[in-house]
């Protein structure tokens, strides 16, 4: 998605890239693992198992640690509505950047009291711009979960909820429950999930592949995010001229 200020007119980028031994697009995928432990944690060990198998099935990818204050939380200041850029002095427009460069971006938290952590939390509140314009768009992605004592599947259809609405293309998910594991000895199900799931993310990317399931919820998300941008037109400048020059919007 474009962003504000004068001689950017795209609105949405694309971060393909040619393999320049083959000739082939190659597919950048960014993981966002939101956990005060890092790369210590079950989440990331799981995650690594993810990216193994995308990379396995060529793609490049890269992750990010978000393990506290790397992004700070929404201040609900509207500026980002306004000129399309968080003023706030942090990473968050680094890493926004970067999943914009990409094809697809993985979502990664552990279960803190039936939800994201609040590092991953604080991450998607400061994705409002990018929600009201649904800015990644044709991006695909995935999430995953891991907690101590079980109830993941909550936590991973919100996260692939979040992704639809930002208008990437969900392709599944996986998760752990690790009071059932010895150390990060993933069962042999669960790794092969794993892999399977990073696999898919690319063969989805190729093939260009659609989620049916969340199809219907992105139309209807994208008419009420129409409809809110109509009404306080007047307020966000730069969203309403993203989605009259990107989305069609009259007026």
């Amino acid at each position: 998605m474009r962003e504000g200020g004068p001689g950017q007119s795209n609105c949405i980028d694309k971060g393909v890239e040619k393999n320049l031994e083959t000739g082939e697009m190659t597919m950048k995928i960014v993981a966002i693992v939101g956990s005060p432990k890092g790369t210590r944690g079950s989440t990331h060990a799981l995650l690594k198992i993810v990216l193994e198998g995308a990379e396995a099935a060529g793609a490049l990818t890269e992750t990010i640690l978000i393990k506290g204050s790397e992004v700070k939380p929404c201040k609900a200041c509207d500026v980002c509505h306004k000129t399309g850029v968080c003023p706030q002095k942090d990473h968050f427009n680094e890493f926004k950047n970067k999943i914009m460069e990409a094809d697809a971006l993985v979502l990664a938290t552990p279960n803190y009291i039936s939800h994201v952590s609040a590092q991953l939390k604080a991450f998607l509140d400061r994705c409002c711009g990018v929600v009201h314009c649904i800015g990644f768009e044709g991006k695909y992605g995935a999430s995953v979960v891991t907690s101590g004592g079980g109830d993941e599947r909550p936590i991973v259809d919100y996260l692939n909820q979040f992704l639809a609405v930002t208008g990437c293309i969900p392709v599944g998910s996986v998760w752990s429950t690790m009071s059932t594991v010895e150390g990060y000895n993933f069962p042999e199900d669960t790794r092969n999930k794993a892999l399977a799931l990073g696999e898919k993310l690319v063969t989805s990317w190729k093939n260009k592949e659609t989620a049916h399931e969340y199809e219907a919820i992105a139309r209807l998300f994208r008419e009420r995010m129409r409809s809110l941008i109509t009404w306080r037109k007047e307020e966000w400048p730069f969203e309403a001229e993203f989605w009259k020059e990107c989305r069609g919007m009259k007026g």
